[in-house]
């Protein structure tokens, strides 16, 4: 496949002025597989940065390394769809391994592994945990997420959507059927149920479904679709969970931020380490949550998970607790990475020890501990994304090298349309940016002549489109003296382009038990009353919006 099959001529021609204006030897490595069409060499190519002592060279190389790495549209000889099946089924074989080892601290088999030292720190964990979210969960009330179910498609997810197809649960999930039955949702089924014979109502489900969706240019994310009811649950068990977790200095709705500028800190004086996980949410084993939790909490999350996947057509008794889809996966993983952190280094949530899902942040000088206590509860560091030494760290999108921002612009689709071109340009500005928003002069000399090529792409009408970095890729990221804006009414208006939004649903088309029971809960709605679906983008226009 020639390159100018895979990018326009404009696309190749950014691509390689882009390169030369990094002038590396990474930079001259991607220009010549792009174009010998090498994309599988492209999707695969890494960068080590402790063989670097200039931030300045590794940030050249670093923006030439990730340009393509998770363009999910990049052709090559990889088998995605079966390494995301090969994924999962490593994962489970971990976890059964896992489970093997913990199952000896229940039934007293012989562990050449478990003595003293790890009892005494398996106690302190589960006194920690206990301590953090108390002896059991209070009154669990049901959260509608955004995704898909069992029971309900990506494209037809709203909350009415919902409670107009057939619910479905799981076995042990029964007990959630009494607080469920007194909602407005069991409200409506009964009532669609027993006026129309061909409505099943409640069914009853093995567990949930395995699917991928795009993770980058060499991989795809496993994910599992939850019975609608356990779901429903589920959300409602992690919402109760994080908000016990905030209040011991884990925040997991703004802790991002937090984490990035501790990771800026720790490259500029080694004091922490920054540890990542490979696939963390699958590796928490059954055995493991049962160990650390307080009998109820484990009882009222073991109910609501689902037993079994199908996957490939045919259904696998699960070895892991949880799987990326369930409610409560993302609480449950930082509840349990902190507490392992918190109890080996003796450090305090939220002034010296940061856990966002398996972003960790822990002092150096007890990294290795905290390391070796995750392996053996059978979790494996990510050796790309872990940094104990060298001047380099990275936590929730934060990359810096001696305090200095180095984050590199990924392509996640390879640009035909005006808005991939506008993303494009702003993640080449974005990666000329220090941390403090101020765009790198040196940076940006290497890089204008490619954000130009860029431009030349874009329409001239959206080309003017230009505006602030704060309305993401809806404007041209640009200096203010370049915005076209207007003032009614003493509010300042940006022209931006920005996406149109035909596909509704009516409100009226769903049954008025669903309309009832659906106004309870917050549903996205638009200036008309409709509801907007998820993927609901199917187009986009030149329009307006107030920026002070």
């Amino acid at each position: 496949m020639k390159a100018a099959e895979v990018l326009t001529p404009e696309g190749l021609d950014f691509v390689l002025s882009m390169m030369e204006g990094l002038s590396s030897a990474r930079s001259l490595s991607v220009a010549i597989l792009v174009r010998h069409c090498e994309w599988t060499q492209l999707a695969m190519m890494e960068i080590e940065p402790k063989h670097y002592d200039d931030g300045e060279l590794f940030w050249r190389d670093n923006v030439a390394t990730e340009l393509f790495r998770k363009c999910e549209s990049l052709p090559s000889k990889l088998n995605l769809p079966q390494k995301a099946l090969d994924s999962f089924f490593e994962s489970e074989h971990a976890c059964h391994r896992t489970n093997l080892r913990l199952e000896s601290l229940f039934y007293g088999w012989s562990d050449p592994s478990y003595n003293e030292n790890l009892s005494s720190l398996v106690a302190r964990i589960r006194e920690k945990i206990q301590e953090w979210i108390g002896a059991g969960p209070p009154t669990i009330y049901g959260r509608f997420g955004p995704g898909a179910t069992m029971s309900d498609s990506s494209r037809a997810c709203t909350v009415p959507d919902k409670m107009s197809s057939s619910p479905t649960i799981t076995e042990d999930a029964w007990p959630n059927l009494v607080s469920w039955s007194e909602t407005k949702w069991a409200s409506a089924v009964i009532k669609r149920t027993a006026a129309s014979p061909q409505y099943s109502g409640v069914t009853v489900i093995k567990g949930n479904s395995f699917f991928t969706v795009p993770k980058s240019a060499k991989a795809l994310r496993g994910c599992c679709k939850e019975p609608s009811i356990n779901a429903f649950y589920q959300r409602g068990l992690g919402v109760s969970l994080g908000k016990r977790l905030k209040r011991i200095g884990f925040d997991l709705k703004d802790g991002q931020e937090t984490h990035r500028k501790w990771a800026r800190y720790a490259s500029l004086t080694g004091e922490y380490s920054t540890i990542d996980l490979s696939s963390a949410s699958d590796t928490v084993s059954k055995s493991l949550v049962k160990l650390l939790l307080p009998p109820r909490w484990y009882r009222a999350l073991s109910e609501l998970r689902s037993p079994k996947t199908k996957v490939d057509g045919r259904w696998v008794h699960l070895e892991k607790f949880s799987s990326m889809g369930n409610g409560f996966t993302f609480e449950l993983e930082t509840l349990l990475f902190g507490a392992i952190a918190q109890v080996v280094s003796g450090s305090s949530p939220g002034i010296d020890l940061f856990v966002f899902g398996d972003d960790i942040i822990v002092p150096t000088k007890a990294s290795d501990d905290v390391l070796a206590a995750l392996r053996y509860f059978g979790f494996t560091p990510n050796k790309r994304k872990t940094f104990v030494d060298g001047w380099f760290r990275e936590s929730c999108g934060g990359d810096y090298f001696r305090g200095v921002r180095v984050r590199a612009h990924n392509m996640e689709v390879l640009p035909s349309e005006p808005q991939h071109y506008i993303s494009l340009a702003n993640g080449i500005r974005r990666a000329c940016k220090g941390h403090d928003g101020e765009v790198i002069p040196s940076r940006w000399a290497m890089l204008k002549r490619a954000w130009m090529k860029v431009l030349d792409c874009i329409p001239i009408h959206i080309r003017f489109c230009r505006g602030p970095a704060e309305l993401g890729d809806i404007v041209i990221d640009d200096s203010e003296s370049h915005w076209v804006v207007r003032t009614r009414s003493s509010i300042r208006y940006v022209q931006v382009y920005r996406p149109a939004t035909n596909r509704t649903v009516r409100w009226s088309d769903f049954d008025p038990e669903v309309q009832m029971a659906a106004a309870l809960y917050r549903v996205r709605r638009d200036f008309w009353g409709n509801l907007i679906p998820r993927d609901s983008v199917t187009g986009y226009r030149v329009g307006w919006v107030p920026f002070s």
